[in-house]
């Protein structure tokens, strides 16, 4: 167990870091979707067996709570007109014909549901996705927001990796953690291969822990997932994988247990190699359909909103069988 005085720099741990700066040019802000080329979205497509569709966002506005990161608070609703307003006294509008109508907004984090995080969203070194300058993320990100992948959109093969039900448990705990060979060994196990350009969807279901005890779930917060080794991004880099999607907040451990560093792979995958993080699904139906026919592959299609300069977005994936 690393001390916070022996914690090393991102600089240091992933220095000689595998990269794919400039592989798609000095202007790129896509980045690793640039691999879902028209051959991916058909091969992803003719996947479609059976027309039942999965939708991967968790509910905004949950009664039962909303699962966000540490320090951001969920999205609140407010209603702004509705048919009180059209009581004796009241300000509702007059429309020709008596129309009345009901309207209402949001307050959200842009990363606080179901979301995709642009590639500027993290960084070290001074340095965002493809070398750009860090500074350009003052007052809104001027490059490698989260507008480019929205008005690209996303689309191809993608695989549901259930790594809860590989190790025969309900969820995983805290601080549970699993690489690139367990991916491997869990495929096999479904009958599946990962293959290049595959997006791959990764299920924990530990923020079922959430809604059963919410304030025990942030008393002791270090999620489960996907562990940093030199290996691992290697293997992400030769697979070309496009998109990283889970059930968890932040789709890896929180504070590796190797180092002490927390999120180590939203650096080494997402601003080093462009790949796209998507997190906060509801896998739960898919999984279970899944486990139901024996089939984990599938056409996966989502866009996020389109929002200026934004660091992240809401996004209500959709899984095609």
């Amino acid at each position: 167990m690393t001390t916070s005085h022996d914690v090393p720099e991102l600089t240091e741990l992933l220095a000689g870091a595998p990269s794919n700066w400039g592989k798609w040019g000095p202007d790129d802000e896509v980045g690793s979707l640039n691999y879902l080329t028209a051959e991916q979205v058909i091969a992803g497509a003719s996947l479609i067996r059976k027309g039942a569709l999965f939708t991967l966002q968790r509910l905004i506005g949950d009664p039962n709570g909303d699962p966000v990161w540490p320090g951001r608070s969920p999205a609140t609703r407010e209603m702004i007109l509705d048919e009180s307003h059209w009581d004796d006294g009241g300000d509702g509008p007059a429309f020709p014909g008596g129309l009345h109508y009901a309207d209402d907004k949001i307050n959200a984090f842009l990363q606080g549901s179901t979301q995709y995080d642009a590639l500027g969203h993290v960084w070290y070194g001074g340095k965002i996705w493809n070398g750009y300058d860090a500074r350009t993320t003052i007052g809104g990100l001027d490059k490698a927001s989260v507008e480019p992948i929205a008005e690209r959109g996303v689309a191809g093969r993608a695989i549901l990796l259930d790594m809860a039900r590989y190790r025969g448990v309900d969820c995983l705990g805290p601080r549970e953690t699993f690489d690139h060979t367990d991916l491997e060994k869990c495929a096999a196990a479904q009958g599946i291969e990962i293959r290049p350009r595959d997006i791959l969807i990764i299920r924990t279901n530990h923020l079922e822990l959430f809604f059963r005890d919410e304030e025990g779930f942030y008393g002791d917060f270090c999620e489960p997932g996907l562990v940093y080794s030199e290996e691992l991004v290697k293997w992400f880099q030769s697979k070309e994988i496009p998109n990283l999607v889970t059930d968890t907040i932040a789709n890896e451990v929180t504070h590796d247990p190797n180092n002490g560093v927390a999120l180590v792979l939203h650096n080494a995958l997402m601003r080093n190699l462009g790949i796209a993080f998507t997190e906060i699904c509801d896998l739960e139906k898919l999984a279970a359909d899944c486990a139901e026919d024996g089939v984990y592959e599938f056409f996966y299609v989502a866009a996020p909103l389109k929002i200026h300069n934004a660091t992240g977005s809401p996004v209500n994936p959709v899984v095609i069988k």
